[in-house]
């Protein structure tokens, strides 16, 4: 009886010492469940949703045409839902971290800011083409992830990403 004590009590002792690396993780954020692929999956798809936001908001303002503000609406209301769900997957999996709009991206914003009219209109949807043509690549990739967050994330999000990029390709051919 003895002998069964002692591996009893170790048993107990590394379950206690796990749930205490479980909530610092979980409370102190010194550990992800994400590996680097997945971190630079949530990073880009994070900075691409708030970019492609801050552009579509600059369309509302500043275009003209009646279906690029609304394609520019599609995009404020379906990437909003998507960082939203993004936030919750870096917080289920103790990602931690700001997220910023790169200084490449910003470039393109400020010069976005500047036109008007027809010019913003093409110099916009460009960026979405450009933009979706890159987000179709890299949550195509994520599809794979071996994280199921990601994972399920990725594969359900990107059916909504290839209908932005042939919504944003036709919008484009319009306006030739």
């Amino acid at each position: 009886m003895k002998k069964l004590i002692y591996p009893v009590l170790g048993l107990a002792i590394a379950l206690s010492v796990q749930s205490c690396d479980n909530w610092k993780a979980k409370y102190l954020n010194e550990k992800s469940l994400v590996d680097e692929p997945g971190m630079e999956f949530l990073k880009g798809s994070v900075e691409g949703g708030m970019t492609e936001i801050a552009a579509s908001k600059l369309a509302v303002a500043n275009s003209t045409n009646p279906e690029v503000v609304e394609f520019a609406k599609m995009m404020i209301t379906d990437h909003s839902k998507a960082n939203h769900a993004l936030d919750s997957i870096k917080f289920d999996q103790y990602v931690t971290g700001k997220d910023t709009i790169s200084d490449e991206h910003q470039v393109i914003l400020d010069s976005l800011a500047t036109k008007k009219g027809a010019d913003f209109d093409k110099a916009y949807i460009a960026m979405m083409v450009k933009d979706h043509e890159g987000a179709v690549d890299l949550f195509t990739e994520a599809s794979t992830d071996k994280n199921s967050h990601i994972h399920y994330f990725a594969e359900n999000t990107l059916p909504t990403i290839k209908e932005h990029l042939e919504k944003a390709e036709e919008l484009q051919k319009s306006l030739k």
